[in-house]
This record gives structure tokens, C-alpha cells and sequence, in this order.
């Protein structure tokens, strides 16, 4: 059993903790919040999703079923903007998924495309970055929820150049019918709604830090050196 309680969350999301496996500084480790459990999070969902089976709110389980269907459906392409998932582990915090811990070239942990936006601006580099992944999303139909900045990775080269944006959160749909087996022209139309509302929260991000507006914490990260 991984030993977690004593040790320090890198980062912290509406509903889990993550952390660098102890023994592998390549592997992020996954946990619920033990002050948000799976009956928490189905109250907070209003009718009919509120029916739905507790197994059904339990985020690890649904990104690793997601991310392997992917790759077994589109291929190895798809790990060059979605993060890899590798099973899962346990841990004194409960079961944990064990992911793919995107690390700079020079060994920090990469940033999000938040902090990077609110440090270095929404330059033409990361502009293009955007772009790229935006056409990788249409071109193979990936299902997610709501795209945020703050669980998009800026994956960087030594010299600062951006060399893939990755999402690691949000994957998957909430539709009862499997994404995959929906009609093609609403796959389309689904993930061009998401496409333009994440561009949509970039503007607004964008706008924000222009008018000198400070961001909140979520997707900061104070220690980018952990098991260097």
C-alpha cells in the first residue's frame, strides 16, 4: 500500500487530490478528497443525474475507462494531448489512479495552461498550441466535459517552446448513450460547443488578467520542483 496521508498534494481539484508517486517522480497518483466522497458529490447533481449509481460519480474509474477506450479505439495518437493512464493502486487514502505526470524538459512539473496564460500572456507560441490541439479534438472526436484552463498542461521544451498542450481532467460525456455511438453530426456539433466555450473562457481569462484581476488558486502550482 502507497503511504499518501503524510505527504504533500501538488495539486488539488473539485474532487481529487493528486500527488507525485514517491518512488516514480514520473507518475501523478490520484485520490478523492476524503471531505468530498462519491455521496457528496451525487447530491450535488440535480435531477435525474442524482439517480444514478454512486459507481457513476467516481471520477478515476471513468477517466481510466475513457482514456483506454480511446487508445484502443484511435490509437497511441491519442496520448500526444491526453495524459496516460496506467491502473490503479492502493493507497491509505483509497484507491488511487496512477497517470502520466507531465514534467517539463527540465524536470519541473508543467505548468497549466492557466498559470501560463496569467505569467507569459496568451502569446502567438501559445496560440498556436491551442490551435493544435483544438483541431486534434475535431479531427478525432474526443468526448470531454467543459475543456478548462486549468486542466490543460504546457508541456515545454528547455527554451521555453511549447511542445504539446495535454488535458488531464474532464474526459468522457454525460450522456447515458455511449459518446461513440451517437450519430457523427452530433459528435461534431457536441464537441464544437465545447471547443468554443473553452475559447470563450481563454477571452474571458485573457481579459481578466489584462484589467490586472488576480486568479484564484485553482490550477496554480507554488512548487513545480517536486522529486526533482
Amino acid at each position: 500500500m502507497l503511504l499518501l496521508s503524510n505527504a504533500q498534494p501538488f495539486a488539488r481539484g473539485g474532487n481529487r487530490l493528486c500527488f507525485v508517486h514517491p518512488e516514480s517522480p514520473g507518475v501523478c497518483i490520484k485520490v478523492r478528497r476524503p471531505d468530498f466522497t462519491l455521496e457528496d458529490c451525487r447530491r450535488k447533481k440535480g435531477f435525474p443525474r442524482n439517480l444514478r449509481p454512486l459507481s457513476s460519480f467516481d471520477d478515476n474509474r471513468e477517466e481510466f475507462q475513457v482514456i483506454n477506450h480511446l487508445v484502443e479505439d484511435r490509437g497511441q495518437i491519442v496520448l500526444r494531448h491526453i495524459y496516460r493512464c496506467d491502473g490503479f493502486i492502493d493507497t491509505d487514502l483509497g484507491k488511487g489512479l496512477a497517470t502520466e505526470l507531465v514534467r517539463d524538459e527540465d524536470g519541473r512539473i508543467s505548468m497549466s495552461l492557466k498559470q501560463y496564460i496569467y505569467e507569459y500572456g496568451y502569446n502567438s507560441a501559445c496560440q498556436e498550441a491551442v490551435d493544435e490541439l483544438l483541431s486534434f479534438w475535431r479531427e478525432h472526436l474526443i468526448p470531454s466535459r467543459d475543456l478548462l484552463t486549468h486542466n490543460v498542461l504546457v508541456h515545454q521544451a528547455n527554451d521555453g517552446r511549447i511542445i504539446r498542450l495535454v488535458v488531464i481532467d474532464g474526459l468522457g460525456s454525460p450522456h447515458f448513450i455511449p459518446f461513440d455511438l451517437l450519430p457523427k453530426f452530433f459528435r461534431h456539433r457536441y464537441v464544437e460547443r465545447k471547443i468554443e466555450r473553452f475559447l470563450g473562457r481563454i477571452a474571458e481569462f485573457v481579459e481578466n488578467c489584462r484589467q490586472g484581476r488576480q486568479p484564484s488558486e485553482l490550477g496554480i502550482l507554488r512548487d513545480r520542483n517536486l522529486n526533482l
